[in-house]
């Protein structure tokens, strides 16, 4: 690789690959650049995730990178999963996403304990 942002770049995707596999999601994998209709840096999550390794945070700029990714994706939505300087692994990162992802996830999580309470209603019944 010719530049060493793009090396930085390049570890940061594949660690946050190495530690979604190792936390049990064994099919995400970097995605291939796609240019102006890029669907994200890591593939195999029901959401776009994408990868910045930059001593600068730009979050508003990345968050809506991430949601038209997802757009171009067709996922529901996207994160950004940014690196914390003078931190290596990805579980030191950081997530955003815009306020519209983020009730996306309340939304499943409200539908599964929907579920979950109508099934200990059920079971009681039994």
């Amino acid at each position: 690789m010719a530049n060493r942002s793009k090396r930085v770049g390049t570890a940061w995707e594949s660690g946050i690959v190495t530690h979604l596999n190792e936390s049990g999601y064994p099919n995400v994998e970097r995605r291939a650049l796609a240019g102006a209709l890029d669907k994200g840096d890591i593939a195999g999550m029901p959401f776009v995730i994408e990868a910045k390794a930059h001593r600068t945070p730009a979050f508003p700029a990345w968050v809506r990178e991430a949601d038209a990714e997802a757009l171009n994706a067709g996922a529901p939505f996207g994160v950004v999963w940014a690196k914390v300087v003078g931190k290596a692994h990805p579980r030191d990162g950081v997530i955003a996403m815009s306020p519209a992802g983020l009730l996306v996830v309340a939304g499943i999580i409200r539908e599964r304990d929907i579920l979950a309470s109508v099934v200990e209603s059920l079971q009681a019944r039994a």
